[in-house]
C-alpha cells in the first residue's frame, strides 16, 4: 500500500469528530472517548475507544458509526476497536463538558441532535437527484419515520411539485413552520424556496451571500419536530457556495451521491465526494439512476451507457446502494406529486430496497436508549440540587 494514499491520524481523528454520542450531544473526540488511533501500512486502523460504562447500550451504534465513517476513507482495509472504560475522573470531565455544551454552547441549527442528516448530491444536473430525494423521503415516511425534506437547490427547486405539496411558509415566534404531508404511518416536513415565490417559473437571481443566507435560514430558523428521524437535503449539483456552506454548517451529515451509467457523470460526481471528505462528511454510498430502460416486451436497453455507478463507487471506495431503472411512473409521479415509490413497478421496487438499506444498515435512525442520558440527567439533577442548597444557605445564613 502506497503510504501517500493512506489517511493520516489527523484525518482519522477529524472524521471521528462526526461520531456523536446521541444522548450527550457531543462528539467522542471532544468527550475524550477517542483516546488514540494508529494507521498501519496495510491500511488497518486500530482505535482505542473508552465508553462511559462498559455495558453502554449505545456501544453497537457508536461502533457502527465509527466503522462506516472510517471504512469510507480511501486506502482503509479494516478497522479494529479496542474498547475501554473512562475512569471516574474522565467521566466527570466528560459530563462537565456535556453539561457546559448544553448550557452555554447552544446548537447553531434548529435540527434536532438525534436527526440523521443525509445530503443527496450529484456532480451535475439532470441525473435525477431531486427525484431520488423525494422518493427516498416518501419511502422512509411510508416505513413510519418522520422525515424532513430541505430543498437546498435554491435555483432549481422542484420538491414542492414532486411531493404534491402547495402553500406558503409561515413563521410563528420567529420560527418557520414546515409544510406537512402524511404518508402511511409517517410524515414529511418540507421547506423549499418554492413555497416563498409567487410563481413556480419565477427566476431567483441570487448570488453567493444571498444563497448562503437562504440555506442558513432553513437550518437555523425552521421549527423541525424534536422527534424527526431523518432530514434529507436536496443539494444543488456541483460543489459551489451552497454545498460548501452546508458542509461546514452540518459537519455531522452523511452524503449520498447520485449518478447515471454515463462515465462523464461519474467523473464529475467524484469531485462531490472529494468536497465532502475534505469537510469530514461521511459518504454513505452511490445510487445509479436511469440505469436501463425496460420496454413493454421485457427487453432492456442501456440508453445512457453502463457501469458508471459501480465505477464511481469503486473509485471513491463506497458501496453502490442500488440502481434505478428508467420508468415512466417516476416522471409522471414527479409531475403529479405522487412519488413512484408508493406504487408498483421495477423502479419503485429498487427505490424501496435502497430506502431499506439506508434505514436498516447504512444510516439507521438513532435509538434513544440509554446509559449516557441517565448519567447526564443524574449529574444535572445533582448540580441543580446543589445550586438550590447553596441558594438556601445564602438566604438563611
Amino acid at each position: 500500500m502506497d503510504n501517500a494514499t493512506l489517511p493520516s491520524v489527523d484525518d482519522v481523528m477529524g472524521l471521528l469528530r462526526g461520531v456523536i454520542d446521541p444522548e450527550l450531544g457531543s462528539d467522542i473526540v471532544e468527550l475524550g472517548m477517542a483516546r488514540s488511533a494508529d494507521v498501519a501500512t496495510d491500511g488497518r486502523i486500530t482505535l482505542e475507544i473508552a465508553l462511559t460504562t462498559s455495558g453502554c447500550p449505545l456501544r453497537g451504534q457508536i461502533q457502527k458509526d465509527i466503522r462506516s465513517r472510517l471504512l469510507s476513507l480511501p486506502g482503509v482495509s479494516a478497522v479494529k476497536i479496542n474498547w475501554g472504560e473512562l475512569t471516574q475522573e474522565q467521566k466527570s470531565q466528560a459530563m462537565a463538558k456535556a453539561r457546559f455544551n448544553v448550557s452555554q454552547d447552544a446548537p447553531s441549527t434548529a435540527i434536532p441532535p438525534t436527526t440523521k442528516v443525509v445530503m443527496v448530491a450529484s456532480g451535475k444536473g439532470g441525473v435525477g437527484k431531486s427525484s431520488i430525494t423525494t422518493n427516498l423521503a416518501a419511502a422512509l415516511a411510508d416505513k413510519g419515520y418522520k422525515v424532513g425534506v430541505m430543498d437546498a437547490d435554491i435555483w432549481g427547486f422542484s420538491i414542492p411539485r414532486m411531493l404534491g405539496v402547495d402553500g406558503d411558509l409561515v413563521a410563528h415566534e420567529g420560527k418557520i413552520t414546515p409544510l406537512i404531508r402524511k404518508i402511511g404511518s409517517g410524515r414529511l416536513e418540507i421547506v423549499s424556496m418554492g413555497f416563498l415565490v409567487q410563481q413556480e417559473d419565477s427566476a431567483l437571481m441570487w448570488r453567493g451571500l444571498m444563497l448562503d443566507r437562504a440555506v442558513r435560514h432553513f437550518c437555523e430558523d425552521v421549527a423541525w419536530s424534536d422527534d424527526l428521524n431523518y432530514l434529507l437535503i436536496d443539494m444543488p449539483p456541483g460543489t459551489g457556495d451552497v454545498q460548501m456552506g452546508l458542509a461546514k454548517l452540518l459537519p455531522r451529515a452523511e452524503m449520498l451521491i447520485v449518478t447515471t451509467p454515463a462515465r462523464n457523470a461519474q467523473k464529475v460526481a467524484a469531485r462531490v465526494a472529494d468536497m465532502g471528505r475534505k469537510n469530514y462528511l461521511r459518504i454513505v454510498g452511490v445510487i445509479e439512476n436511469m440505469t436501463r430502460f425496460v420496454a413493454p416486451d421485457g427487453s432492456e436497453h442501456n440508453l445512457f451507457g453502463s457501469g458508471g455507478g459501480q465505477h464511481l463507487a469503486d473509485d471513491i471506495g463506497v458501496p453502490l446502494l442500488g440502481t434505478v431503472p428508467i420508468e415512466a411512473k417516476v416522471s409522471t409521479g414527479g409531475d403529479s406529486g405522487s412519488p413512484a415509490v408508493l406504487s408498483s413497478g421495477t423502479a419503485a421496487e429498487a427505490l424501496r430496497k435502497i430506502a431499506s438499506l439506508i434505514a436498516e444498515e447504512y444510516v439507521p435512525p438513532v435509538e434513544m436508549a440509554g446509559c449516557s442520558a441517565r448519567m447526564l440527567e443524574a449529574a444535572m439533577a445533582a448540580l441543580d440540587e446543589l445550586d438550590n442548597l447553596e441558594s438556601i444557605e445564602t438566604k438563611t445564613g
